[in-house]
This record gives structure tokens, C-alpha cells and sequence, in this order.
């Protein structure tokens, strides 16, 4: 899903000025695509990935029930992406990327800032597992997976996390023309 929904528009959106953040909705009985979306704070700087994913989701004139979704994020949602995925009703949520490789990876450190401090929160302090939904990593899954399947989910895995450095590469190279506040 990554790499054949999101990622291509994402790449368009980083061709206008936006960051590398990406979501999909995916349905939980087989996977299937239900909307895919990237981030377009170019055009509003709370259009994240995963708003935005969310604001085209329910724009959509027959959407199932967020119980039966499955929210996939290119990279872990920040406290105002968290709390959206929250307050739109869903169980769960998939990262690829960790916060710290936001930071680190990316050079876009802002949702440790904010969670340090905003919130008074070390890196990954959030209760990743409680009432609302629980969050998963998928690059800890596919470690945890049993061979040969981890070592094909590694090679997939080390693929997207390429072409994702070749858009950061791009949206570093641009982002003094953008007009993001935090940019």
C-alpha cells in the first residue's frame, strides 16, 4: 500500500512543496484500499498526511464504519494526528517510519519538539497501546516476522525507505520556497 498508493502521490506532493507525510485507509477484512492521501500543508499547514487522508475520507459518500478500517501512516502521527485518528473513531493505527526517523532520517523534528515540549513528553512517551487505539510499528512486525518472510518484507521495507530519501531529498532542496510554518 505504501509504495503503490501512497507513495505516488505523495511524490506529486512534494513536486508542489509539501512534506513526505502519507496515509491510507485500508479495510481490515482483506486489506483493500479505501482512500489514500498525502500531506498538503501548502495548501493549509493542518493538511498532515493523515488529516488530510482523513478530510478525503469523509468526503466520501458511502464510507464504512472507522471499527472496520485499518489507519495505515507513512511515518508515526504527531499529537495533532494522533489525536484526529482519535477522534475519528479509529481502533488502530500502522506507522512505517518512527519519530525519531522524522528527525533523524528527514530532518523534520517537529513532533519530538512538540511532544517534548508542548506536552513534556520524551520520544515515544505516548501510551501506545489505551482506551482509544493502539499503534504499531510495522517496521517492529516485520522484524518479528519468521523467515524466509522477514527477509522479503526487509528487502520491501529498505526499497520504500529509498525512495522515501530521494523525496526528503527533494522537499529539503524546495522547502525554502514554501510558506510552511514549520517547515
Amino acid at each position: 500500500m505504501i509504495d503503490t498508493d501512497i507513495l505516488p502521490i505523495t511524490e506529486s506532493g512534494v513536486a508542489a512543496g509539501n512534506k513526505v507525510f502519507g496515509a491510507a485507509i485500508l479495510r481490515k477484512s482483506d486489506l483493500s484500499l479505501v482512500i489514500a492521501g498525502t500531506n498538503s500543508e501548502i495548501v493549509n499547514p493542518l493538511w498532515h498526511g493523515e488529516i488530510h487522508t482523513l478530510k478525503q475520507f469523509y468526503e466520501l459518500a458511502d464510507r464504512p464504519p472507522t471499527r472496520d478500517l485499518v489507519f495505515l501512516s507513512t511515518h508515526e502521527p504527531c499529537t495533532m494526528c494522533m489525536s484526529a485518528i482519535t477522534w475519528a473513531g479509529f481502533d488502530n493505527f500502522y506507522y512505517f517510519f518512527s519519530h525519531e526517523d522524522s528527525r533523524d532520517a528527514f530532518a523534520i523534528p517537529h513532533d519530538l519538539k512538540i511532544l517534548s515540549e508542548v506536552f513534556g513528553l520524551p520520544p515515544s512517551g505516548y501510551q501506545r497501546s489505551n482506551a482509544f487505539w493502539t499503534a504499531y510499528s510495522i517496521t517492529a512486525l516485520v522484524e518479528a516476522e519468521a523467515e524466509p518472510l522477514r527477509t522479503e518484507l526487509r528487502q520491501q521495507r529498505d526499497r520504500i525507505k529509498g525512495q522515501y530519501q530521494v523525496l526528503s531529498q527533494r522537499y529539503q532542496e524546495s522547502k525554502g520556497d514554501n510558506a510552511i510554518p514549520l517547515n
